[in-house]
């Protein structure tokens, strides 16, 4: 049995994703993402399940900037489908509810429901730990918007289930291990993520780029953020189809080096899968 740490109570999304790529195994709650990390830098835990990026809100930020110095890196990733469901104490009907907590982010999600049953909305640090708090207050009144997980732990009633405003709300988690994954070139669909920063002398993006074009590779994704506070100094952070040693890639990455002064390689997986704790793939969603 392995441990893998996630961000949250127990309950939350994240655990949900733990459950689902680990089945089996022991998941590890921890109040941060800085927590998280930590836990598998120390080696309290195996892996570190992180969310990256969410179909409705886009990238998770501090996740960006803490994954490059993390010394962690990416061994699988798991696309986690987020259904919304309204919890409530045992015996409690829709019509007695007339208050829900979440995190704000869930409430902002559930706008519709909320407002077609006239529930006051109350934010709340997290959504499982609303449902804890729904469980612990016992009034039929209060309900939680959470993961059916979480109320399946706190004992809670499923009162309505997928009451987001959108069908694809989906969340992207990252599987971190203190060490790369040993997966050789040609073995299939694989993803490499990596960081790196342009020197700064004109076009330099647009220069290293090129190479990728060039060379027909397809980038799924380029996000930049700043370093340090520093409004000249960016950091890029970039998905791309194709292995390291894969001669195309190795021609694009040559380039990319020439007109960037930092580049690290967070992680070398298989596209759209993970791994559970036996090395088995898992299809993501």
């Amino acid at each position: 049995m392995v441990k893998v740490a996630f961000q949250g109570e127990q309950g939350a999304f994240g655990h949900a994703a733990v459950r689902a790529v680990f089945p089996n195994d022991e998941a590890i709650p921890c109040v941060t993402f800085e927590n998280t990390i930590a836990a598998v830098q120390s080696g309290e835990a195996d892996y570190a399940m992180v969310p990256v990026e969410n179909s409705l809100y886009g990238r998770i930020t501090d996740i960006h900037h803490l994954l490059p110095e993390s010394g962690l890196k990416i061994i699988g990733e798991y696309y986690h489908r987020v259904n919304m469901c309204l919890l409530g104490v045992k015996g409690t009907k829709l019509e007695d509810i007339k208050e829900v907590q979440s995190l704000s982010v869930a409430l902002g999600q559930c706008r519709k429901f909320i407002r077609d049953h006239s529930l006051e909305a109350i934010n709340a640090v997290d959504t499982a730990g609303s449902a804890r708090e729904v469980a612990e207050l016992g009034d039929p009144k209060r309900a939680a918007i959470a993961s059916k997980l979480a109320g399946e732990i706190y004992g809670l009633d499923l009162i309505e289930e997928d009451i987001e405003d959108e069908d694809h709300n989906t969340t992207r988690f990252l599987v971190m291990s203190r060490e790369m994954l040993d997966l050789p070139a040609g073995t299939g669909d694989v993803k490499t993520t990596f960081v790196f920063r342009v020197r700064n002398v004109p076009a330099a993006l647009y220069k290293a780029m090129g190479g990728f074009a060039t060379n027909g590779i397809n980038m799924t994704k380029l996000e930049s953020y700043m370093v340090d506070g520093n409004f000249t100094a960016t950091q890029f952070y970039s998905d791309i189809e194709g292995h390291p040693e894969d001669q195309n890639v190795k021609f694009a990455m040559e380039e990319l080096a020439f007109f960037t002064d930092y580049i690290n390689v967070l992680g070398v997986y298989p596209n759209k899968k993970s791994y559970d704790a036996s090395g088995n793939e898992v299809e993501g969603e």
